[in-house]
């Protein structure tokens, strides 16, 4: 993918998947203003990016203002004069279940991911329009937003948010060029690595230089950071013009396309439904299959692992 000419904005990038979405649009010939709350890590990204012949500017703020959304698109129109892609990706967490998540917990993650979504956003849109040449706006969901997970009420909620606005902003936006799109990205990060099941592995591959097991990249779709990053070089080039409002999975060594919320099954009675008839219908009818929820456990193998991490073949036979 060649992005030479084009400028995007990476929000929370100065570690993790938000870093290595700047490096790899870099890489692919764009010129990328790298955000992060934390502006050293912001900087050494930006220094790393140009050591490398890129690209790059810096914006040490966080994210969810309109005085910061503006502040990012005036900086890539100032320093490179224009702005084609924007990357929203900063986010924050505060886990708790319901009965002892705070006001300030919720806020605060709604503060960054929704509404940092939304400013980031409205300022790229309002910007790519006057420019008239189109854009691309690639907005940053979890697995939780699509299914829920204990202990993250606001992640969830905004990350679900965020794809609906996904959805929404298509439709808006589809006369002036642009294209929105969800990404729902699963990697081992300092997030990932908090889970049991995984936080061995990801050690083990750090201390060793290994890949991950078979199990881990294809079964659980996930891998390093690095192998999400192609999917925002693929949607901010010209190869995804025709790819608008959708939600695309990506980890390890799956990809895939999310379906959006549709009726699964659906009853009718004539004059309308009283309550008794609801329970009476629902068993055999519209609630015979019930949807599941939450993100499922890992499917970990019980057999032994080879040194290049696949599970050993049977003993036996094929």
């Amino acid at each position: 993918m060649d992005l030479s000419g084009k400028v995007a904005v990476v929000t929370g990038a100065g570690r993790g998947l938000g870093r290595a979405y700047a490096e790899a649009l870099a890489a692919a010939g764009a010129a990328v203003v790298v955000n992060d709350v934390d502006g050293d890590s912001a900087a050494r990204v930006v220094d790393g990016i140009t050591a490398r012949g890129g690209r790059a500017a810096l914006v040490a703020a966080p994210v969810g203002s309109a005085e910061v959304a503006d502040r990012l698109v005036d900086t890539a129109v100032k320093e490179f004069g224009r702005l084609d892609v924007m990357v929203t990706n900063a986010g924050i967490l505060r886990d708790r279940v319901l009965w002892k998540m705070s006001d300030d917990d919720f806020d605060a993650v709604i503060g960054v991911h929704l509404r940092g979504t939304f400013t980031c956003a409205r300022a790229a849109a309002v910007r790519m329009r006057e420019q008239g040449t189109g854009g691309r706006l690639i907005l940053v969901s979890s697995p939780a937003g699509q299914r829920g997970n204990f202990g993250q009420t606001n992640y969830a909620a905004a990350k679900a948010g965020i794809v609906a606005m996904a959805r929404t902003w298509a439709m808006e936006l589809a006369r002036a060029n642009i294209t929105v799109n969800a990404i729902v990205p699963v990697a081992a990060t300092e997030m990932t690595r908090t889970i049991p099941t995984f936080a061995p592995i990801i050690e083990e591959a750090e201390r060793t230089g290994r890949s991950f097991p078979a199990w881990l990249r294809q079964g659980e779709g996930m891998g390093t950071v690095e192998d999400v990053a192609p999917l925002v070089v693929f949607l901010a080039s010209d190869a995804s013009a025709d790819v608008t409002g959708q939600a695309i999975g990506i980890g390890g060594d799956r990809l895939a396309l999310w379906s959006h919320p549709s009726e699964k099954s659906v009853a009718y009675t004539y004059g309308g439904w009283s309550a008794d008839a609801i329970a009476a219908a629902w068993p055999e009818g519209v609630g015979a299959e019930p949807e599941t929820y939450g993100i499922p456990a890992p499917n970990v193998p019980d057999a032994p692992q080879t040194s290049d991490g696949a599970p050993d073949a049977p003993k036996g036979g094929s």
